[in-house]
């Protein structure tokens, strides 16, 4: 994996820019904005999807594998994270002393001088960021944005806006989110994870706490979520000055204590709820599923109104969004079968996902298709995704282990969350997708609702699942 130097003075002029592993969801939204700013832009990756695909249509070309000669006469190479540091292009690039940055640092390229507003959290950070925008948007305020996932309302996971407002999901895995200068910051929770990086839970509290100092004008963050709240303290232990933060610190959620509340939550269908803010009340209901959503809601309604838009029509404005994709996306419908996929990959957002699955399974079943992603997360958190998959779920696949940047580490598979079902009758491991696909296909009933859940290649089993489901109920002529 390739960390970003956070010490690294960023050049002015980036020339020609070739970008190594161009279809992740972060990489092709930074693409694509560089391409419409006039760079010109080349990528590669190990295989095509729909990214790579869409900034061909737009005039990016992309090379399918990585080859040395990829990176042709490119002046500055951007790098994903999750490449291996002996990849040929990357390796070509430092012999010829190309400057490569990290995608981070070609995001912070973009959003230099701007305005930016930047999102963090261990969990909700991509649907919070499209509710900021998509609120932005809907008041007029025509933000840029690079999202990591892809806005279904409006198509793409990036854009150039007119406005002095740059609005970036910002990735704290790697400390990459210190590299922006931020002037609003929202911190949706902190849960601690990627620890292989910090090495200690202490280290990845200080980040945030790092993270929300930086902001200059406002600190939007959860009066919920414990981690956050241990931020909070420090951020007014600390006061401000040099050590502490002179921004404005706004915080929602449920507690009482929250400067902006959340109330009178039902989420037995698309999510309802009022919002308690400046000794008013407001109410709205989103298009999306889930008590996870009103909160990201809220936050997104905290940025705007800290921005000094009228509450009222803010909440109007984010209450448009219309989901992203890989959030409980909807694929497919065989006989009475729902499919849907997600991105979750951590035990609370494996919880929220399956608490709001049950707003649209009515009498049928549940059934998760998990596969786990990278062998550190899954030796670190394999009884807390079992926990959360049988609490959850009527039914649990496991699948193999999607490694991504990862090598396999011995004894670390997915039979780990599947041993650690009490009830053994509700899961199975199955490290081969045909023969999960045949298996689901089999367990299924009409009324079921099936969801892939992992930030890894999951999604990519749902045609083999959907055509099993169709080999046995539609051939069969039910």
């Amino acid at each position: 994996m390739i960390y970003p130097d956070l010490d690294l003075e960023i050049p002015e002029q980036l020339g020609r820019v070739h970008f190594v592993g161009i279809g992740g969801s972060g990489m092709s939204g930074i693409a694509r904005m560089m391409h419409q700013a006039g760079v010109t832009v080349t990528g590669s990756d190990r295989s095509a999807n729909y990214s790579t695909r869409a900034l061909e249509e737009i005039g990016i070309p992309v090379c399918i594998g990585h080859d040395a000669a990829n990176i042709g006469n490119a002046d500055t190479l951007v790098v994903t994270g999750a490449l291996w540091p002996d990849n040929p292009e990357y390796q070509r690039a430092l012999e010829q002393g190309l400057p490569v940055l990290h995608r981070s640092q070609a995001l912070a390229w973009l959003a230099r001088g701007k305005r930016v507003v930047s999102v963090a959290g261990a969990h909700g950070k991509t649907t919070s960021t499209g509710m900021v925008v998509t609120g932005l948007l809907g008041v007029d305020a025509d933000p840029s944005f690079v999202n990591g996932g892809i806005i279904e309302s409006l198509g793409v996971s990036s854009a150039p806006g007119n406005s002095d407002l740059f609005v970036i999901e910002a990735d704290e895995s790697d400390k990459s989110f210190l590299l922006y200068d931020t002037a609003i910051a929202l911190i949706t929770n902190v849960d601690p994870e990627h620890l292989d990086f910090y090495g200690s839970r202490e280290a990845f509290m200080q980040a945030f706490v790092d993270f929300a100092r930086a902001a200059r004008e406002q600190v939007v963050i959860s009066a919920d979520d414990p981690g956050a709240l241990e931020v909070l303290a420090a951020l007014r232990e600390a006061g401000t000055g040099e050590t502490g933060t002179s921004a404005v610190i706004r915080t929602f959620g449920e507690s009482p204590e929250a400067d902006l509340r959340l109330v009178d939550v039902d989420d037995s269908g698309p999510v309802r709820f009022g919002v308690e803010i400046d000794g008013r009340r407001l109410d709205a209901q989103l298009s999306v599923y889930g008590r996870h959503n009103a909160l990201n809601a809220v936050g997104a309604l905290a940025v705007l109104t800290g921005l000094g838009i009228e509450a009222e029509r803010a909440l109007a404005a984010v209450a448009g969004f219309g989901g992203t994709k890989r959030r409980f996306e909807f694929h497919a419908d065989v006989a009475g079968v729902r499919v849907y996929d997600d991105y979750a990959h951590h035990p609370t957002e494996v919880e929220a996902l399956l608490q709001s699955a049950r707003a649209v399974v009515g009498e049928g079943r549940l059934i998760a298709i998990h596969q786990p992603h990278l062998f550190s997360r899954t030796r670190l958190f394999h009884r807390e995704f079992a926990r959360a998959l049988e609490h959850g779920a009527d039914h649990t696949v496991v699948l193999a282990v999607d490694g991504a940047r990862e090598d396999p580490v011995p004894g670390v598979t997915g039979e780990l969350v599947s041993a650690d079902f009490e009830d053994a009758s509700r899961v199975e491991y199955l490290d081969d997708w045909q023969r999960a696909a045949d298996y689901l296909a089999a367990y299924a009933q009409p009324g079921d609702v099936m969801v892939t859940m992992s930030c890894g290649t999951v999604y990519q089993i749902i045609p083999q699942v959907v055509e099993a489901l169709r080999d046995r109920f539609e051939s069969a002529g039910k």
